[in-house]
């Protein structure tokens, strides 16, 4: 025990912890994407009164894997006149980025593997980045229909984040840290979906317009742009994409239960809630959570992006503005402000 304490306190042994720490939180989470794209669609064909995947596997439970299996199976087509190198670096950015996003994600108290004094805004600075990936995917497949879905998807993604920085402007001035462990910890008492509803709302709101998701899936338009930004994609570099989108998905989901949910921090600490250990109660948010996700998708039509760029602009963000002002003044007349 003693040899293996000194070896981890060496710069490999350090190396060699970090990449088993994230391997531990990044391997179930792709295991998470998988069949998030199993779920969504049976809560779908539920919702539709029909089956779903229901083939491969009891339940249609191994669809994941033949799907994975068949992208790695096909050819990966650059179209003529492509810029090759960025073509491909596209996807890869924008999978890349969906997972080191999850480096200070805390499922439980002290189960991050960057528990940073700066979490909030790594994790903001980190999905800012994801329009790169999303711009370079449209433009460098020389095509007019990707680089309009992808234009679109940018000034979609800028606009939101706008609204959804001043809701997490509200959560941190009610937790006075920039820690999301910090965060959690704060909302022993009551969870902050109580006293921010209104910007709780709006957050899940814009999060489904950050992550394209219907009814904001403007930027895949599939009746005036094909498919978006990456109708020109095939075989493995479409399933960095998916998985890019997923990921971004149940990340937003965790975001969501540490700032309004209370993390991994049951409904009431009293038995039998305290049985459950933290990271289920966790997950079982952030499933819900995706579950409202798959319910919007099968409720809601498509918006104009009229409409898309009006809800943000002058709906969300003076609302969020003005609540924001208001939760600030409440927390100083109260004397709440944290120290």
């Amino acid at each position: 025990m003693q040899a293996l304490q000194d070896f981890l306190a060496t710069p490999v042994g350090h190396l060699v912890l970090t990449v088993a720490q994230a391997l531990a939180l990044l391997v179930p989470v792709l295991i998470a994407v998988a069949y998030m794209t199993w779920a969504e669609r049976r809560i779908m064909a539920a919702m539709q009164l029909r089956k779903g995947p229901n083939v491969v596997g009891p339940f249609g439970m191994l669809q994941p894997f033949a799907d994975a299996l068949k992208m790695l199976m096909k050819e990966t087509i650059v179209p003529t006149g492509a810029s090759r190198y960025l073509f491909l670096a596209a996807p890869m950015l924008t999978f890349l980025l969906a997972m080191i996003a999850w480096s200070v994600i805390p499922v439980n108290d002290g189960w991050a593997i960057a528990d940073i004094n700066v979490g909030i805004l790594y994790l903001f600075a980190v999905s800012s980045l994801g329009v790169y990936g999303v711009i370079i995917a449209g433009w460098a497949s020389n095509s007019k229909y990707a680089f309009l879905g992808a234009l679109r998807s940018a000034a979609q993604m800028v606009s939101y984040e706008v609204s959804m920085g001043f809701v997490i402007v509200c959560v941190l001035l009610c937790a006075g840290s920039l820690n999301l462990t910090e965060i959690v910890r704060a909302q022993t008492t009551v969870w902050y979906v109580i006293p921010l509803f209104p910007m709780a709302i709006i957050f899940f709101i814009s999060t489904l317009a950050e992550t394209n998701r219907a009814p904001f899936d403007l930027p895949e338009g599939e009746s005036e742009l094909v498919a978006g930004f990456f109708v020109e994609y095939s075989s493995m570099s479409f399933a960095l994409f998916f998985l890019g989108e997923y990921a971004n998905i149940l990340l937003m989901c965790s975001l969501t239960t540490i700032l309004f949910l209370g993390g991994w921090l049951p409904p009431m600490a009293i038995e039998p809630f305290t049985w459950v250990p933290g990271p289920l109660w966790f997950a079982l948010k952030a499933g819900l959570l995706f579950f409202c996700f798959v319910w919007v998708r099968a409720t809601f039509p498509r918006y104009r992006y009229d409409q898309l760029m009006r809800l943000g602009w002058k709906v969300f963000l003076p609302f969020s503005l003005v609540w924001l002002i208001i939760t600030a003044l409440t927390l100083k007349l109260m004397g709440w402000l944290p120290a």
